[in-house]
């Protein structure tokens, strides 16, 4: 009932704003006279860590390059693979040296001329403010010459190249300085000239882009964290293009109006276990909260088949996901013989387990942004409340704050792409080891931390990859994880507009590709 009442107020809202000339005539016809496309985005907002568009702030890196703003030296190709963007190319002299090369036709938006000298300061400031890519690049010394950059590591990086293509590692001109509200200068088709922090953000053309002409004047990034009003704003014709619809809203754009681009990604809907929990500590109520969640159930039915059941933190697609591990499956009755084992038993008959006197609770932490993750919640408290553990779920855009207090949570489901660099050492570096910054859980593991040494110096490709599937095998064992799915990641755009095209990586959106059809 609350749901169709909220869905009457942003009608009447949106109703309103037509009778008062907010999406009037005049404003169409400027529209279309000015070349303006008006993006929607559930995720472009603090509670996802992007509170703005500085590379070097969090994962704002992503709204970055996702916006057109921001380039990294090097990008995946559509099958993942690795290719040079703005560096023409590299060498490595030894397992410590790396001699990248430079294109000569690369300028600023501040029009800076993009040399050596600019990536240098670029790099130095990041690994000075941003403690993730300091731990993941581990870059010594940085000297410049030209158009030509020698990095030196501290040890030695076969997956350096990856790291410096995630959205943190966004070519800025440091010299033209960051804004006080997150305004970075980058190389892109688009560059920001307002930004209101989770509400919009507004891009102008950049006259002088190096790789083509964008097909727009002016791009408006509109933040919309709730899927009903996003799908509305499309609707109306208040925005032009969406990410982030709700799975249910596909059907509604399912015509001739509008086009769908999609494509799997890597991007997963996991669980991590919070190992200061004294519940969770358990090693049994691990296996039972894993053998107790239905992901089937949860990509068919919730998730409408815009997805893929996960097995560990990569899916099928890439040579070391999918069938390579072995997960525990599906199994409600397996589960209680589990739990039964375990000691845990419903005296009382009140339907949930109990264990010297205390009651099998669980206490789940996630937020709304994604817009699934709230149903992934209410599906998993229904299937094991049928094994007896009751769950209480907290649904909040203060996750970021509560997920950093051990003693606020006992499991925690959020949303990551597990391989947005084509690597397998990402996701257990961000989120596996004693050192990892998203180590949610304070998991540990001798085996892990054993095999990751060998990995951050393996050069060979086919060896990381079988690295990666010990890896992952390990903390699966533990069940310190539990990976529910993989996402077909789709934007939505009108039938009058080309060039937004999903990637696999999920962070290359707005492009000079964009264009008016004409």
């Amino acid at each position: 009932m609350k749901r169709c009442a909220k869905v009457l107020v942003l009608a009447f809202g949106l109703w309103l704003g037509v009778l008062t000339g907010c999406n009037g005539p005049e404003k169409a016809a400027a529209k279309e006279e000015k070349k303006t496309f008006v993006f929607g985005d559930t995720t472009f907002n603090p509670e996802n860590e992007e509170p703005d568009v500085n590379p070097h702030n969090t994962y704002a890196g992503w709204a970055c390059i996702r916006y057109g703003i921001g380039e990294t030296l090097f990008r995946y190709s559509d099958s993942m693979g690795m290719e040079p963007w703005l560096a023409a190319g590299y060498e490595i002299a030894d397992e410590l040296t790396w001699i990248i090369t430079l294109r000569d036709d690369v300028a600023f938006t501040s029009g800076r001329k993009m040399d050596g000298e600019a990536v240098k300061e670029c790099l130095e400031h990041l690994i000075e403010v941003h403690d993730r890519a300091r731990g993941d690049l581990m870059i010594d010394t940085i000297t410049a010459d030209g158009q030509t950059v020698t990095i030196k590591t501290q040890a030695p990086k076969p997956a350096l190249l990856n790291y410096l293509s995630d959205p943190y590692g966004c070519m800025i001109d440091m010299q033209a300085g960051i804004t006080a509200d997150g305004i970075a200068v980058g190389t892109g088709p688009y560059r920001a000239v307002s930004l209101v922090s989770g509400e919009e953000l507004k891009l102008e053309k950049n006259e002088n882009y190096w790789n083509g002409e964008p097909g727009f004047e002016e791009i408006i990034v509109r933040a919309i964290s709730d899927g009903d009003t996003l799908t509305m704003a499309l609707q109306s014709g208040e925005i032009d293009g969406a990410y982030g619809l709700p799975y249910a809203s596909y059907p509604l754009f399912q015509n001739e109006d509008y086009t769908i681009s999609g494509c799997a990604t890597s991007r997963a809907f996991f669980i991590h276990m919070n190992f200061e929990s004294p519940v969770i500590q358990e090693a049994a109520v691990r296996k039972a909260l894993a053998m107790g969640i239905d992901k089937e159930g949860f990509v068919n039915t919730l998730l409408d088949g815009n997805g893929y059941a996960a097995a560990g933190p990569y899916p099928a697609n890439v040579p070391f996901g999918g069938d390579a591990v072995k997960t525990e499956g599906y199994d409600p009755e397996g589960a209680r013989r589990v739990l039964e084992n375990a000691g845990w038993a419903d005296s009382d008959g009140d339907g949930i387990r109990e264990k010297n006197g205390k009651k099998l609770e669980i206490r789940w932490l996630t937020y709304p942004s994604r817009q699934e993750l709230p149903l992934l919640a209410e599906a998993a408290q229904a299937a094991l409340k049928d094994i007896g553990i009751a769950v209480s779920i907290q649904c909040t855009a203060d996750h970021n704050r509560l997920r950093r207090d051990p003693g606020a949570w006992d499991v925690y489901a959020s949303a990551m792409v597990t391989a947005p660099t084509g690597d397998p050492e990402y996701f257990f570096t961000t989120h596996c080891l004693d050192g990892s910054s998203a180590n949610n859980g304070r998991y540990h593991s001798d085996r892990l931390e054993e095999l990751e040494k060998e990995l951050a110096e393996t050069f060979d490709t086919a060896r990381r990859g079988e690295l990666a599937v010990l890896m992952q095998q390990a903390i699966l064992d533990d069940n310190a994880f539990i990976f529910c799915s993989h996402l077909k990641m789709s934007m939505i755009f009108r039938a009058g507009v080309t060039g937004l095209t999903a990637h696999p990586c999920d962070f290359y959106e707005i492009t000079a590709d964009l264009a008016p059809v004409d």
